[in-house]
């Protein structure tokens, strides 16, 4: 998966890189202050299921990156204003969209929430809003009409053109928008619900495939709206291992509600379920992550290469 290429040793790889590779020490000296603006009570409601995330990895990781990003909206609010001036017209102020990107169990969601908290704690993007994609995949009618049910995460379970439009909405200075919302309970979108999107300074959107390039038939991708993208990465085995361990833990505790739809799993032995989630890796999320995912990772601003437990051990940034 990290393979070099055929021909290059690893001072000319490193050179062609696009990133300049920093170190967990490294990133972590960064920061402007150690102090992060969390408590451990809010640390463990943003913490996903088998997530490793505690006030040093928060500190260390994730204060810093928040630094950078707010170091972008800045940036990027008086460029807006500087190139409407050069225009001669008014320049109106739109949303900071950050996009999110990785594997199933690879942790991005939790990333995503913990990016969500720290940003509006500073006070030039107090209104920080989180969109996951789940709510623009096709109801499970349709994509049995399709014949996707056994492909859902794959880029075409998606309806994308909605999902363009509601992107390209926020980023047009859309005072509302509004998205469909996805049931992880039902593992399906919920008939009438929605989500409401109402003048926020930056947007976090998180997604498997919200870094893929523009589909067969399209001019633009998704990822064109983004001002900044993160990558999610970590070895593949590690992911395989928990996603596993979450379902474990999924089939003790939501599993076990009759309306979940993977209720059967809770029903049956421990070991048959099991072997059902390896083969729902090995046939569903494993061929999506080669397939479709993992070459995204080149088209991030940002890299978090994790290692165990769900540690970042490295941060790839873009270089300027």
């Amino acid at each position: 998966m990290n393979a070099e290429p055929t021909g290059l040793n690893p001072i000319e790889n490193q050179a062609l890189s696009p990133f300049v590779e920093i170190s967990r020490s490294e990133w972590a000296e960064l920061a402007r202050t150690n102090d992060t603006p969390l408590t451990e009570a809010e640390i463990e409601n943003i913490r996903g299921l088998g997530d490793f995330l505690d006030l040093a990895e928060v500190a260390e990781i994730y204060l810093p990156l928040s630094q950078l990003l707010n170091l972008y909206v800045t940036n990027t609010q008086q460029l807006h204003q500087a190139s409407g001036g050069f225009l001669h017209g008014t320049a109106k102020r739109t949303p900071f969209i950050i996009g999110v990107a990785g594997s199933v169990a690879v942790g991005k969601s939790t990333v995503s929430r913990l990016l969500k908290e720290l940003l509006s704690r500073w006070p030039t993007t107090p209104r920080v809003s989180l969109v996951t994609t789940d709510g623009f995949l096709y109801p499970n009618s349709v994509l049995e009409e399709k014949g996707l049910m056994a492909k859902k995460g794959f880029p075409e379970s998606y309806d994308r053109l909605a999902l363009l439009k509601f992107v390209a909405d926020i980023k047009s200075g859309k005072e509302e928008v509004k998205a469909p919302v996805y049931s992880h309970l039902t593992y399906d979108i919920v008939p009438g619900a929605e989500l409401v999107v109402n003048s926020p300074d930056v947007v976090i959107v998180e997604g498997l495939n919200v870094l893929q390039p523009p589909a067969i038939g399209q001019e633009v991708a998704l990822s064109d709206y983004f001002d900044f993208q993160i990558y999610v990465d970590a070895p593949t085995d590690e992911i395989e291992t928990w996603y596993l361990d979450r379902f474990k833990q999924l089939r003790e505790s939501a599993f076990r509600n009759p309306e979940s739809y993977f209720h059967k799993y809770a029903e049956m032995p421990m070991e048959d379920a099991l072997e059902r989630a390896k083969e729902i890796w090995r046939t569903i999320n494993l061929p999506n992550l080669l397939e479709n995912i993992i070459s995204t990772k080149s088209r991030a601003t940002l890299v978090l290469q994790k290692g165990v437990k769900h540690r970042v051990e490295r941060v790839l940034l873009r270089k300027i």
